[in-house]
C-alpha cells in the first residue's frame, strides 16, 4: 500500500544518503533512490527500504545535470506519488589541496555536485511541492558541511565555499516558501565516516576532533529525519551543526 510520504534522496546509493534512505523507509516513507554510478548499491539500499515495508525505486541521474535532475524528480513522482519530502545528499570533497594549487577542473566540479546540483534541485523540488504551484506543501533538507564554517583552509577552500552557498540558499529559499507549505533546512556534517574523504584523510584528522572520533553516517541522517519529520513543523531556515562540537 503507497505511504503518504514520498522521499527523494539525491545521492541515495552512499554514505549519508543511503543511511537516510533506510531511516525512511522504517518510519513510513516511500523512497527513491538516485545515484550515479553505483547501480548496485542503490538497489541494496531499495531492497532495504521495501523490506521496511515501504516502496522504493532506484534511479540514475547525475545531480549537476539539469536535464537529469528534472527526469528524476519526475521518475520517481510517476513511480512513487507526488514528492513530498526530499533530500540533497549529493557530494563530493575534489582533490585535497590549496587553493592556489587547485584546478579549475577540480574547483568547477566540487561547485557544480554540491552547489549547483542543490539549487536545480531545490528549485524543481520547490516547483513540486509549493501551494503556489498547485503542491500539497512539503520539507527539504540539504547537506552542507562544517567546512562551511571552518572554511576548510589547506585541503579544500572551494568544498568550503560550496557548502557556504548552500548555507544561503537555505536561508534565503526558506523565506521564499514560508507561506508555500514548504520548509527548508540544512545539516552540517562533521567530518563522518563515508566515501567522500581522499584515502587517509579521517585517521590523519581525527586526533583534532574534540570527541576525537568521526561520525557515522547513521548520527547525521537522525538528524535529517528529524528535520524533515513533521516534529520540525516550525523549523525552517536552520542549519544544524551534527558536528561533534567541532
Amino acid at each position: 500500500m503507497a505511504r503518504s510520504k514520498i522521499l527523494l534522496v539525491a545521492g541515495g546509493s552512499r554514505g549519508i544518503g543511503a543511511a537516510t534512505a533506510r531511516f525512511a523507509g522504517q518510519r513510513g516513507y516511500d523512497v527513491a533512490i538516485n545515484y550515479v554510478k553505483r547501480a548496485d548499491a542503490a538497489a541494496s539500499v531499495a531492497a532495504d527500504v521495501k523490506k521496511s515495508g515501504g516502496r522504493a525505486i532506484a534511479l540514475q541521474g547525475d545531480m549537476t545535470q539539469e536535464a537529469d535532475i528534472v527526469r528524476v524528480f519526475d521518475e520517481a513522482s510517476r513511480a512513487l506519488g507526488p514528492i513530498t519530502h526530499f533530500v540533497h545528499s549529493s557530494g563530493i570533497g575534489g582533490k585535497n589541496s590549496r587553493l592556489d594549487v587547485a584546478s579549475a577542473e577540480t574547483i568547477r566540479e566540487v561547485i557544480d555536485v554540491n552547489l549547483y546540483g542543490a539549487l536545480i534541485c531545490a528549485r524543481e523540488a520547490v516547483r513540486r511541492m509549493s501551494t503556489a504551484h498547485g503542491g500539497n506543501g512539503g520539507s527539504i533538507v540539504l547537506l552542507s558541511s562544517i567546512a562551511a564554517v571552518t572554511g576548510g583552509a589547506g585541503e579544500y577552500v572551494f568544498y568550503a565555499a560550496a557548502k557556504g552557498g548552500v548555507d544561503a540558499l537555505t536561508n534565503g529559499l526558506a523565506r521564499e516558501v514560508a507561506t508555500e507549505g514548504v520548509r527548508v533546512n540544512a545539516i552540517r556534517p562533521g567530518p563522518t565516516v563515508t566515501e567522500i574523504h581522499e584515502p587517509g584523510r579521517l585517521e590523519r584528522i581525527t586526533p583534532l576532533l574534540p570527541m576525537k572520533r568521526p561520525g557515522q553516517p547513521e548520527e547525521i541522517a537522525e538528524a535529517v529525519l528529524f528535520l524533515l519529520s513533521d516534529a520540525a513543523s516550525y523549523i525552517s531556515g536552520a542549519v544544524l551543526n551534527v558536528s561533534g562540537a567541532r
